[in-house]
């Protein structure tokens, strides 16, 4: 008997097909993550550490104010940069940027310098508190963003500061 070549083809190929090699459990990939288990944030949660609101939250202020015509840092704003040196000692990560503000009396050149004197003071500060000055940018806007708009004593000691920002 005299087997024909398409029926020994089509016998060799069944023969074949059931010889598939089945894939192994590792070699699979990972089956897909149904909705209720992937990781959602809870809105209880918090802000995120090194956020403005998180550290807003830790510290004693995020700001400092300074007297007229003045840069230096008194006792109270030492306090209040205390408080940012230890959130900046535990937060390694997190760098900042100190602004430098002015009130409105004064040319715009003279505040901008007025203004980048107060934020290095800040930032000279933070630095001796073993802070890396690497870490710490500084800005100044001079009188350019006033925290309180008037042309008076309340408005101008809100103005006269060094404001610190996270940098994300």
């Amino acid at each position: 008997m005299r087997l024909s070549p398409a029926l020994l083809a089509s016998a060799a190929l069944i023969a074949l097909a059931g010889c598939a090699k089945t894939p192994k459990a590792e070699d699979l990939p990972p089956p897909p993550v149904e909705q209720s288990q992937a990781a959602t944030p809870t809105p209880d949660a918090g802000p995120q550490p090194g956020s403005q609101e998180h550290f807003r939250a830790a510290v004693q202020s995020d700001r400092i104010y300074f007297d007229t015509d003045q840069s230096d840092v008194d006792a109270t704003d030492r306090a209040v940069l205390d408080s940012q040196a230890a959130y900046l000692r535990q937060y390694p990560q997190v760098r900042v940027t100190i602004e430098g503000h002015a009130d409105e009396r004064g040319t715009r050149e003279y505040n901008l310098a007025l203004g980048e004197r107060r934020a290095n003071a800040a930032k000279n500060y933070l630095a001796s508190l073993g802070i890396d000055a690497a870490r710490i940018s500084v800005l100044s806007y001079g009188k350019e963003r006033p925290e309180a708009t008037g042309s008076d004593e309340a408005a101008w000691a809100q103005n006269r500061r060094a404001v610190t920002v996270t940098v994300q």
